[in-house]
């Protein structure tokens, strides 16, 4: 039946790639899910690495680094509630100021070399700043890569810039946004769109509550993408 589907996709020259899909929270990590649950002798180390810019590496106000107030830290709390009996490594491989196109140049040095279970990209807020084409490239390559080693993917939509107005249609985030959807679709990998929870917030006035900074989130902030993250677990 899939290939009588797949034909008839074909013969309207309609790609087949076009009914790819994001991967569904629920399901995308069962494999993982079930390993968190195993007690020793038998468990294993899950490796979680979180690969981006100044968010994930904590950052807050005045250069202060706040780690354990950072999302990647805020999912291990919440994991460990959940999975008391894991072995969970959170690795943070994200530098401050670090673009995607940047980061994808030291990915197998820095990233593949951790062997990841599971990887989170977080780099839109910096990439705004770069050619959306090599942007992409570079967003790609780095999924590609991780897939080719039989590692999961979730990418994450952007948390606030106070000096853009967040929830104008076309502020200059918009494109950065859709790509990243429209590649976690193609390539069926999770997808984390806190972007439009940090919306919601500022349609309700509320924005400078869950910021540290004019572009670092506060502990609240990180909550919100935590929030966003714990779907697939």
């Amino acid at each position: 039946m899939k290939k009588l589907f797949a034909l008839f996709l074909l013969s309207l020259a309609i790609p087949v790639s076009a009914y790819s899909q994001v991967a569904e929270a629920g399901k995308y990590l069962d494999s993982i899910k079930h390993e968190l649950t195993i007690q020793w002798p038998k468990n294993r180390m899950i490796n979680l690495v979180f690969h981006g810019h100044s968010v994930p590496a904590g950052y807050g106000d005045r250069h202060e680094v706040n780690t354990l107030q950072s999302y990647p830290n805020l999912v291990l709390k919440s994991l460990k509630e959940k999975y008391p009996y894991a072995v969970i490594n959170v690795i943070v491989t994200a530098i401050g100021g670090e673009n995607s196109i940047k980061g994808q140049t030291r990915f197998e040095s820095d990233v593949l070399v951790h062997k990841p279970d599971v990887l989170f990209i977080d780099y839109a807020l910096n990439d705004r700043f770069s050619d959306l084409t090599k942007v992409k490239e570079a967003w790609e390559k780095m999924i590609r890569a991780a897939l080719d080693k039989h590692i999961k993917v979730i990418l994450l939509t952007p948390s606030p810039d106070q000096r853009i107005e967040i929830n104008d249609a076309a502020n200059p985030l918009e494109p950065y946004i859709a790509m990243i959807k429209s590649l976690a679709n193609e390539h069926q990998v999770g997808l984390a769109d806190p972007n439009a929870k940090f919306k919601e917030v500022a349609r309700q006035g509320k924005l400078k509550e869950v910021m540290a900074s004019v572009n670092h989130p506060n502990e609240a902030g990180h909550m919100l993408i935590v929030k966003e993250l714990l779907p697939y677990f």
